[in-house]
């Protein structure tokens, strides 16, 4: 069986409104934590369309003025080799979402540069960017208050696909993954990397996702067949938020 998180939960919902609405007041939570601790939160945002819907109700009030958003900064968990305005690209979906709304400056924004030809360089770029920002020494990782995950429907969360390079990289931050499925590179934060945030949340929905996620969280663990079961914080709190459907097949979790 899958290891078991030391602070790990799951939440089913009825549908995707009533899972946002969770979300929206987790993310809230943790920026209330990091800032009176430390002055400052950081979250590695994720893609996806559930993950949209919280940046949409951030941007919003009441939320909108319950977040001190000069105090915050974003980067990204994972981005497609597509330019910031490509239909692809993680960034563009933040920003028509979030950042284009008039509450983020843009050096509070820390993106990967999914448009270089050499999906390698933009790996390392972003890498030390993180390094930079978080005045890492090597072999440390920057511990991200927030990483937001979503799930594929077989089982993958960020752009570590089942069976890829990236699922062994060591001693990184950041790599770049080929992703033969789909013909393509990503540019992703390692598992070893998400693991040190103190808050993880994955938002999975859909019925299309209910047996992957049944194998995730109650199966066998053999990551390289379901890469988010990686995803494990050393020493942080790990939140699945899913709906009905997605969550159809669970025997455990809690039930709204």
């Amino acid at each position: 069986m899958i290891p078991a998180a030391a602070q790990r939960e799951v939440q089913i919902f009825p549908d995707g409104i009533t899972l946002t609405r969770r979300a929206t007041e987790e993310f809230l939570k943790s920026v209330t934590e990091a800032i009176t601790q430390k002055g400052v939160f950081t979250v590695a945002l994720a893609g996806g369309s559930t993950p949209k819907a919280l940046y949409s109700q951030l941007a919003e009030e009441p939320q909108r003025s319950q977040v001190p958003w000069d105090k915050l900064h974003f980067f990204f968990g994972d981005e497609r080799h597509a330019p910031p305005d490509g239909a692809d690209s993680n960034f563009r979906m933040a920003n028509e979402a979030l950042f284009s709304k008039g509450v983020i400056k843009p050096e509070q924004i820390t993106r990967i540069k999914g448009e270089y030809a050499d999906t390698e360089k933009a790996a390392l770029e972003y890498e030390q960017a993180l390094r930079a920002y978080f005045k890492l020494k090597d072999g440390e990782y920057p511990r991200f208050d927030l990483v937001l995950l979503g799930m594929g429907e077989e089982g993958h969360t960020l752009s570590l696909f089942p069976g890829t390079k990236a699922l062994q990289a060591t001693n990184r931050i950041v790599v770049r993954n080929w992703v033969g499925k789909l013909y393509t590179e990503r540019i992703t934060l390692t598992a070893a990397a998400a693991n040190q945030a103190s808050r993880v949340i994955f938002m999975v929905t859909r019925a299309d996702k209910a047996r992957a996620l049944k194998a995730v969280l109650e199966g066998p663990y053999e990551p390289e067949q379901l890469p988010a079961q990686l995803i494990q914080p050393a020493s942080g709190k790990l939140l699945w938020l899913v709906d009905q459907a997605a969550g159809s097949m669970l025997a455990t979790g809690i039930r709204s």
